[in-house]
């Protein structure tokens, strides 16, 4: 079922409509605000409470935007404001998890893998926060550059400049990792 039709539904009042939002959407915004907040339990805080502000602010929803851009700004302002209250540093899981399986296989390559992450984590804490915010919702999130023009309240072009100089800062700091 279409996320509109299932926020229409919630809108009068279908917990069940709600609930199958929160479960398609959940764990790409989750993933979200773990990038921005570099705490996994403040990401879930901010993830939780974005999800109660849009259940009561679904009879407001114009239907403008897709839900799940709609819901994509709910979020990320809950994270600007956890981040205004207390500034956190990135957490190295926030950008990737080690691999699993054969990790104790292969330290070498393990290690190898844990360090790029780390080189990661550090460009992506270097570049400024609106820049990061759209490397992570094109890059992990694959939102659409209307889509992140929409969630960052910007235009479209401003979205693909903040793109483009976050994408040439990474790749010259990950340039010994290629």
């Amino acid at each position: 079922m279409p996320d509109g039709l299932l926020a229409v539904r919630a809108a009068e009042g279908d917990d069940d409509s709600f609930a199958a939002l929160v479960r398609r959407h959940g764990s790409s915004l989750l993933a979200l605000a773990r990038c921005m907040l570099g705490n996994p339990q403040d990401a879930e805080d901010a993830v939780q409470d974005a999800f109660v502000s849009a259940w009561r602010r679904l009879p407001e929803y114009r239907h403008s935007a897709e839900f799940r851009t709609w819901m994509y700004r709910i979020t990320v302002n809950r994270c600007l404001t956890m981040r205004r209250r207390r500034p956190p540093p990135l957490s190295l899981d926030a950008v990737a998890e080690p691999a699993a399986g054969d990790a104790w296989s292969q330290p070498a390559r393990s290690a190898e893998q844990d360090a790029a992450t780390a080189a990661l984590s550090r460009a992506l804490a270097e570049l400024d926060a609106g820049q990061r915010l759209c490397w992570v919702l094109r890059e992990v999130q694959g939102l659409s550059y209307k889509e992140i023009a929409h969630v960052t309240r910007t235009s479209e072009q401003t979205a693909r400049g903040r793109l483009f100089r976050a994408r040439r800062s990474l790749q010259e700091a990950m340039g010994p990792w290629r």
